[in-house]
C-alpha cells in the first residue's frame, strides 16, 4: 500500500508589529529623523495626580494606610512613602504642577526628585519659594 503525501503552500503578508521603518534596509538613520508620535503629560504631572488620589483612598477609608496601597500598586512601601510626600505640597502647586502641559516624551526639566524636596519644607511659603526658584530656572 503506497501513502501519497500531500502539501500544500500558504503564503500572507507579515505586518511589523512595533512601528514602520521610514528608510531602506541597512541604510542609517539621519539626525533630526526620530519623531516622537505623541506628546505625553511629564511625569511629575502624574506622580501628583497619583498622589492626590491616593490621598483621597486613604481619607474615604478605601485603604487603611501606606502599605496597603503599596500592596495595590505592587510597588514597594518606600516607593509609595516618595509618592505620598507629594500630598505634602502646598494646593497651589500642586494645582501649578498638574496644569503643566504636555510635552514630547513626557521630559520636563523638573524632576520627581526635585519636587520631593520642595514638598520636604515643613512651611508651604518655604515651598512656594523652592519652587518659584526650580520653575524660574526651567
Amino acid at each position: 500500500m503506497k501513502q501519497e503525501s500531500k502539501t500544500f503552500e500558504i503564503e500572507f503578508n507579515l505586518k511589523p508589529g512595533v512601528r514602520a521603518i521610514d528608510r531602506p534596509a541597512g541604510e542609517k538613520p539621519t539626525e533630526g529623523s526620530a519623531r516622537r508620535r505623541f506628546d505625553r503629560y511629564p511625569r511629575i504631572v502624574q506622580v501628583v495626580a497619583l498622589a492626590i488620589y491616593f490621598q483621597d483612598m486613604l481619607d474615604r477609608g478605601e485603604v487603611r494606610n501606606h502599605a496597603d496601597l503599596a500592596r495595590l500598586g505592587c510597588i514597594s512601601r518606600e516607593r509609595m512613602s516618595q509618592i505620598m510626600m507629594l500630598a505634602w505640597l502646598a494646593p497651589d502647586i500642586q494645582q501649578e504642577v498638574l496644569g503643566l502641559p504636555k510635552t514630547p516624551g513626557g521630559r520636563f526639566t523638573v524632576s520627581e526628585t526635585a519636587l520631593r524636596s520642595v514638598a520636604r519644607a515643613p512651611a508651604w511659603e518655604e515651598q512656594r519659594k523652592t519652587w518659584r526658584c526650580l520653575a524660574t530656572s526651567r
